[in-house]
């Protein structure tokens, strides 16, 4: 079968299954994701045959340490897979939630329900993992679901997708609601990306390019983001005990992740008594400096920042940092240079955090804290899909509520408009 054929075929058969989703009771999403968890368990020898397949490929095309080690299905992977999957069969269903009712003038009590967004298809590069972790969550909001993982880990993606269709099939459910993309053919995300008769949503995680060409080609609305170019602003009232452990988890305890610290801004009130102390913190944890001219003549050993090191997404442990006269200049940095995603002040100043908050623009903007904390299991979603840093329909991560939407209810005594 032709790959545009396919891909049209495949759509169509999860907007199908996904209206049967859609009317689910709780106890038969979670009687679905009980069986993928213990499925998961049972057939992990032969799912780490299929991985091994994909590693050894990797292996002889030169794939990095970094990427094998995102590849691999390891028992330790396959233990966080279960334990994802029994923490979303917790957490409440939101479909078919009502709220804000009232009652209008005409008689009509008006309300809100929630409800799936429909089917949503995921475009993600290397890890297999976030095949369980993408489909549960799409199933437990009722949605249908198209997965196209990278052509790295095909054979660990498809033995992925069977554990999820056999649990659907075993509870007596359309196992069309899960599809994975099986050709590694990139013709097949660019017909994916036209089926907007069937798909509502696409949601890619990955790298920028992946994103942009995602968001350049689909005819369907994009839930994205670019990069994770986080800040932590230190302040002229800051606390300078708390400032350090935050700057330093926010940079070190896992640099290449979108929610770590890129560029610190300090105000020129702290900086002379401040940088350098935390620049013998910065060298025991291998963290290099790339700093402003004023940053250099503190702390010397810094490298001098080029213009176009601002707002780099660096995904290791360099670190610009610039100094500032005023929270005023750091928001305006922030402004320039920042991606939405998470920015941080550490200060005890009650009026100048609260400023902050309320005019800086990310997904999640926070005050005496890691920007590490912007993750969905750590904001209290129990576990996300991924992090917006788009306002429509979502901003920040993206757990269960924020796969359904809300449509309008009435409820009347027989009232008609005059």
């Amino acid at each position: 079968m032709a790959i545009e054929q396919m891909i049209k075929e495949m759509a169509r058969k999860v907007q199908d299954a996904s209206n049967d989703l859609a009317t689910l009771s709780t106890a038969a999403k979670n009687s679905v994701l009980s069986d993928v968890a213990l499925l998961l368990m049972s057939e992990k020898e032969q799912i780490q045959k299929e991985n091994q397949k994909d590693l050894t490929a990797g292996r002889e095309q030169g794939l990095s340490a970094a990427m094998l080690d995102r590849l691999e299905l390891s028992d330790k992977v396959f233990e966080s897979m279960v334990d994802g999957v029994n923490e979303v069969i917790g957490l409440p269903d939101p479909v078919g939630r009502i709220s804000d009712m009232s009652r209008r003038p005409s008689g009509i009590t008006v309300g809100r329900m929630r409800i799936p967004l429909g089917v949503v298809a995921m475009i993600y590069e290397s890890r297999p993992n976030v095949t369980i972790d993408a489909a549960v969550l799409c199933l437990k909001a009722g949605n249908g679901v198209v997965l196209r993982g990278g052509s790295e880990a095909l054979h660990s993606n498809i033995a992925l997708a069977a554990i999820l269709q056999k649990a659907l099939h075993a509870n007596g459910i359309n196992p069309d609601g899960v599809q994975v993309v099986d050709t590694t053919d990139r013709q097949a995300i660019e017909y994916l990306l036209q089926q907007e008769e069937s798909i509502d949503l696409i949601i890619p995680r990955g790298g920028e390019g992946l994103i942009r060409f995602v968001s350049q080609n689909s005819r369907i609305p994009v839930l994205k983001h670019y990069k994770g170019v986080c800040h932590v602003y230190v302040d002229a009232d800051a606390d300078l005990e708390k400032a350090t452990p935050i700057i330093m988890n926010s940079k070190t305890q896992r640099p290449g992740v979108c929610n770590a610290l890129e560029g610190l801004l300090v105000h020129r009130d702290v900086a002379s008594h401040y940088l350098p102390s935390l620049a013998e913190e910065f060298e025991k944890n291998g963290v290099t400096m790339i700093g402003c001219p004023a940053t250099r003549s503190i702390c010397p050993q810094a490298m001098a920042a080029k213009e176009e090191d601002w707002g780099t997404e660096w995904l290791s442990l360099n670190l610009c940092i610039k100094i500032v006269d005023s929270v005023e200049e750091a928001k305006e940095y922030i402004s320039l240079y920042g991606s939405k995603h998470t920015e941080t002040i550490v200060t005890e100043n009650y009026t100048t955090a609260q400023d902050f908050l309320s005019s800086v623009d990310a997904s999640a903007v926070m005050v005496n804290a890691s920007t590490r904390f912007n993750d969905g299991g750590q904001l209290g979603l129990g576990t996300e899909i991924g992090i917006s840093t788009t306002k429509l329909h979502s901003y920040g991560p993206m757990g269960l509520e924020e796969l359904t939407t809300r449509k309008f209810v009435v409820y009347g005594t027989g009232q008609v408009r005059n």
